[in-house]
């Protein structure tokens, strides 16, 4: 049996920027080895991955590997071919753009109709992978039928919810036919089924003669998995066989203590309007190339009321947010209310949002990243994707307060796009509670965030509601995510709606 390393690097630094990520680590990558790489929020993860596709350079030594032989062969073919080719890599943002190729997606695009024509089918999309012979395994038909894609195949991309985008991207990966897939966090997003799914296609997967290696959580490792390796700033502090691991050698995040007496004070920073109504949708309706994603649904929020918005992928959860959050123009053809006012009586898309805090993983993969962490989290007071007007000294202030709570004020003069996942989600999240809104919309809040960064923002979010009378929805597909203050349900289920109590 072939023992040598399909990829291997040893003591090498990493750097990006003039930030050093990784210094003198060390991996390697053997024939039938499926690797889960795991560590506390902020550990660097994603970046791991992103130094074996070859997207961040090593110093002081080399990337080795054996994938060379392979491309020797493929060079018959394909004169321009490089081992990065054989390397499937699905990373937690997409990179979609539209059919003239001069721009990617936007973050409301979605929800206009002439804008979200200029996007190609799951079909189109999977047809622009190439494959190199005629007898790959992974073929068009076989990653539609595995992954639940045939129903979705005329939908286009900017339509398709986060769950649908994550089972689009593992099938594009591996219609590559790679060697190797790397999978950052795969199960993120996924509702209970699909994620059960996703196990069972794993194995099939590394059965087909892939190796995967795979970023995930300490408590989510996938029974093909027969190696586990820890990141704990920058090293590699644990690589062991599977069967060895032991969950509590992951360092968990350094937080600061809960200091309610804080929280309670920058809550109090601003005062909530007093309204009759949140929200009330009557009949609520909505279609989209004849096909209905909501169909009549019936649902009122009252001040104080925190309701937890479950369904599987693609019930239709972020097209109904969207309609609370001012962000889709179909709200005008509904009967909709918010904060006392009919859509449609003269309101505008500022009087909605200046009442929300909003976080969703369609924000967090469409939000500029060339701002500043802190000003990021100020522009939650103007409800913009960025700042864009000189920075108000008191909010700077309040923003950096709220980031100390959370332990991220070290990244306050950062780079959003230089920080970790979890710091990135922890900026957006801050920004959404900054202003002390009405409405919490909270989309899959915890994505990104380690176990003990989950459990502190549910602290967080409980004090907030023991001490306003913010209206919260909160959407997650782990039950144990949830904080203890929801107690209301409203699921979809193919667009219909049912409402009741006490999770």
């Amino acid at each position: 049996m072939n023992t040598l390393p399909l990829l291997s690097f040893t003591n090498a630094t990493v750097k990006r920027g003039t930030a050093i990520l990784f210094e003198n680590i060390s991996f390697s990558l053997k024939p039938g080895e499926h690797w889960a790489i795991t560590g506390a929020g902020g550990s660097g993860k994603s970046a791991f991955l992103e130094i074996i596709s070859g997207n961040l350079p090593v110093f002081n030594t080399e990337l080795q590997h054996t994938l060379e032989i392979h491309v020797q062969q493929r060079k018959e073919k394909q004169s321009f071919f490089s081992w990065q080719q054989l390397i499937g890599h699905v990373t937690a943002k997409h990179s979609f753009r539209n059919l003239s190729n001069t721009t990617t997606f936007y973050y409301q695009q979605r929800f206009n109709a002439s804008d979200s024509d200029d996007v190609e089918t799951v079909e189109e999309y999977l047809h622009g992978f190439k494959q190199e012979t005629a007898s790959v395994t992974w073929t068009y038909a076989r990653v539609m039928e595995k992954f639940n894609l045939l129903a979705l195949k005329d939908k286009h991309l900017i339509k398709l919810s986060n769950g649908e985008t994550k089972r689009l991207l593992l099938a594009a990966a591996l219609m590559k036919n790679p060697l190797v897939l790397l999978l950052d966090d795969p199960f993120t997003g996924l509702d209970v089924q699909t994620r059960k799914e996703l196990h069972q296609l794993l194995a099939e997967i590394a059965a087909s003669g892939i190796s995967i290696i795979m970023s995930t959580s300490p408590a989510e490792i996938p029974d093909v998995i027969t190696h586990v390796a820890v990141l704990h700033k920058g090293t590699i502090t644990t690589s062991v066989e599977k069967k060895q691991f032991k969950p509590d050698v992951v360092f968990l995040s350094t937080l600061p203590a809960f200091d309610k007496t804080e929280l309670r004070s920058l809550i109090s920073q601003s005062t909530q309007p007093a309204y009759n109504t949140i929200v009330h949708m009557q009949d609520v309706t909505i279609c989209y190339d004849e096909k209905v994603i909501l169909d009549q649904v019936n649902w009122q929020i009252k001040p104080g009321e925190r309701w937890a918005l479950t369904g599987p992928n693609g019930a239709g959860k972020s097209t109904l947010l969207s309609l609370i959050n001012g962000d889709n123009p179909q709200a005008y053809a509904n009967t909709i209310t918010l904060f006392d006012r009919k859509r449609g009586s003269g309101e505008s898309v500022w009087d909605i949002k200046k009442e929300t805090g909003f976080v969703s993983p369609e924000l967090f993969q469409y939000f500029p990243t060339d701002h500043l962490c802190v000003d990021v989290i100020e522009s939650g007071f103007y409800d913009t994707m960025g700042l864009f007007r000189k920075s108000l000294p008191a909010n700077a202030l309040l923003a950096l307060r709220w980031m100390k709570l959370l332990g991220i004020e070290t990244a306050a003069q950062q780079l959003f796009k230089n920080t970790s996942t979890s710091t990135q989600r922890l900026c957006l999240l801050i920004r959404a509670l900054i202003k002390n809104p009405a409405l919490l919309i909270l989309d899959e809040p915890c994505q990104g965030l380690d176990i003990q960064q989950q459990e502190y923002f549910k602290q967080v979010i409980n004090e907030v509601c023991n001490n306003s009378n913010v209206s919260v929805i909160y959407v997650s597909h782990y039950q144990e995510q949830l904080p203890d203050c929801m107690d209301r349900v409203l699921k979809l289920q193919k667009g219909r709606a049912v409402i009741g109590e006490a999770m």
